[in-house]
């Protein structure tokens, strides 16, 4: 995933400019609303709560046109709630960008 995670650095980069404060604030808002999601699918319990945390990860991650973001948010859309093998896909698209 490492040039998946360039990619997404790349437009977080065009979005800020030549604004390096810009680009560090940007990159802690999707990595912390990231995480927020993936809180949320972790904790869900029933169909509604994971459907909502999914559609919210699959926004989060086409406004920042990370399409391997969006194919993870759209498998845990198809699966049920809890599913543990897509939550570790995503949190470790998560350590990986975020460098954990």
């Amino acid at each position: 995933m490492a040039l998946e995670a360039g990619a997404l650095d790349t437009t977080l980069a065009a979005a800020a400019g030549d604004d390096p404060e810009l680009f560090a604030e940007l990159r802690a808002a999707f990595i912390e609303s990231l995480t927020r999601q993936i809180d949320l699918l972790r904790r869900a319990r029933c169909d509604g709560n994971w459907q909502v945390a999914a559609m919210r990860l699959k926004g989060l991650a086409a406004s920042f046109h990370a399409e391997p973001l969006i194919e993870l948010a759209e498998q845990a859309l198809d699966s049920a709630p809890g599913e543990p093998s897509i939550v570790r896909r995503l949190q470790g698209f998560l350590d990986e960008f975020s460098g954990n």
